[in-house]
């Protein structure tokens, strides 16, 4: 019982934070816009991650695919924080890195949910 409540709150924490940046990176956003053209791929990476995030946030939310979602979440985290450290810096317009944060707790939670469907990712490569 506890390990599915754990599990729904790290699902709906997840992609609560991936959906709520979509209207950003959809709508061109000032800051959205900045961050990527920092990075050098405005229009196509801001677009291309919100595809991306928003195909995540699906899967995380569907109990047979949590484990694929997470692990898509971990790739496009893991370029966040990335960004973050090497190019951006923890705070990005005076966000007081409030992104930074959101991005670190998204892949934490990625990551937990990934541990908690260990077993079903473990038969998936048994089965191959």
């Amino acid at each position: 019982m506890k390990t599915q409540v754990l599990t729904w709150v790290l699902r709906l924490t997840a992609s609560v934070i991936l959906l709520q940046t979509l209207y950003f990176k959809f709508t061109g956003a000032p800051e959205s816009v900045y961050i990527f053209s920092t990075l050098g791929i405005e229009p196509y990476g801001r677009l291309g991650s919100g595809i991306a995030e928003l195909i995540f946030a699906i899967l995380i939310l569907i109990p047979k695919t949590t484990w694929l979602g997470a692990l898509g979440g971990i790739g496009v985290m893991t370029g966040a924080v990335f960004s973050h450290f090497f190019v951006l810096g923890i705070e990005v317009k005076n966000d007081g890195g409030l992104l930074f944060t959101l991005a670190l707790i998204t892949f934490l939670c990625c990551l937990g949910l990934l541990y908690l469907n260990k077993n079903k990712i473990i038969n998936l490569l048994k089965t191959k």
